[in-house]
């Protein structure tokens, strides 16, 4: 962060970036930590705020790499049950608006059939729009996998991610804000990378995914997957959220928000704080937002930052800074609404 930077975040101007306070005031630690920043755009137009989200994170350009978008087609529910096609529409424009060659979006359906998911959110149509290519995971065949054991693993005998994703130029992702009724207790951008591993890989009798939804450990688990790849940008898509209920139907709010952000938990935290605000259930209100287990396991694994303190909200308008403080104030453990009914 820079001085002009600094200034901003203390007047509270357009453009602001809003760090932890400090015994009532703003300051930068003597040695400041690597910094996550979340661009945080107050709106109801899920395309214009997905373009200017990415333009206030200033990511740069991908000059030609080919790129994987991954979206949220676990279902073909409404949002935010998947992925709006403005969103994924919007996303694919900014990245070919920043230089990238070669899309392809790709997800495997955990509610339902892949294929049949996609056609009936018009994802081959979206995509043929952009010229960009589509697969479904759950018709790969046995090659196109890589079987990945990490030290200390919760998986029983690993999990598997497709190829083509792990040697992609660069990784997107689109994801929701909501709970998870499944055990995940939120379902984000970390969760949201459930949807790269397979159920099942051919030849290999293991299904994948009736472990994760059976142990005890499922959050860690899913923090686990995230250490297997990287990714290059983040949009979460909270126009509107499931407070409770969740990854399907649930308790609908109006949240009125886009976030683009490199680091995933910044991310999911800020949701956290999201939903907190608007209340939401006993598991996600529960203890410090990087005590959720999702966040805190992936912290362990260097996913990405370690606190709420390395995170800075950017904003570009005043009611989207106005909004920002109170999900600041949040991170930074005030409290937050009650729990949803």
């Amino acid at each position: 962060m820079n001085r002009r930077e600094f200034i901003r975040s203390a007047t509270g101007l357009p453009g602001a970036i809003l760090t932890p306070s400090v015994a009532g005031g703003l300051e930068l630690p003597p040695t400041a930590p690597p910094i996550a920043r979340v661009a945080f755009v107050k709106t109801m137009d899920r395309a214009a705020g997905v373009a200017r989200a990415i333009e206030l994170l200033e990511i740069g350009r991908f000059d030609g790499k080919d790129v994987f978008v991954k979206p949220n087609f676990n279902s073909a529910d409404k949002p935010p049950g998947s992925t709006h096609e403005d969103t994924l529409a919007a996303l694919l424009g900014k990245l070919r608006g920043l230089g990238a060659g070669r899309l392809t979006v790709g997800d495997r359906s955990g509610m339902g059939n892949t294929r049949e998911v996609m056609e009936q959110k018009r994802v081959f149509r979206t995509a043929k729009e952009f010229d960009a290519g589509v697969v479904a995971f759950d018709e790969l065949g046995a090659d196109d996998w890589d079987l990945i054991a990490l030290p200390e693993s919760h998986w029983q005998q690993g999990f598997a991610l497709p190829r083509r994703v792990r040697k992609a130029g660069g990784i997107v992702q689109t994801c929701c804000l909501k709970t998870h009724r499944y055990g995940g207790h939120f379902t984000m951008s970390l969760k949201n990378s459930v949807g790269l591993a397979a159920k099942r890989v051919p030849g290999n009798p293991h299904d994948f995914m009736r472990e994760l939804h059976g142990s005890k450990h499922q959050r860690l688990m899913i923090a686990e997957i995230n250490a297997a790849y990287r990714c290059d940008l983040i949009v979460l898509d909270g126009v509107e959220a499931f407070v409770n209920g969740g990854p399907d139907q649930g308790q609908r709010v109006d949240a009125g928000v886009v976030l683009a952000a490199t680091d995933r938990i910044a991310v999911d935290a800020v949701g956290v704080a999201l939903l907190r605000h608007f209340g939401t259930t006993p598991e996600v209100s529960r203890g410090r937002i990087f005590e959720q287990e999702q966040i805190a396991r992936a912290v362990q694994l260097g996913v990405g930052i370690a606190g709420p303190g390395q995170i800075a909200l950017v904003t570009g308008d005043r009611e989207s800074a106005d909004y920002a403080k109170k999900i600041r104030a949040i991170l930074d453990g005030a409290p937050a609404a009650p729990a949803a009914a």
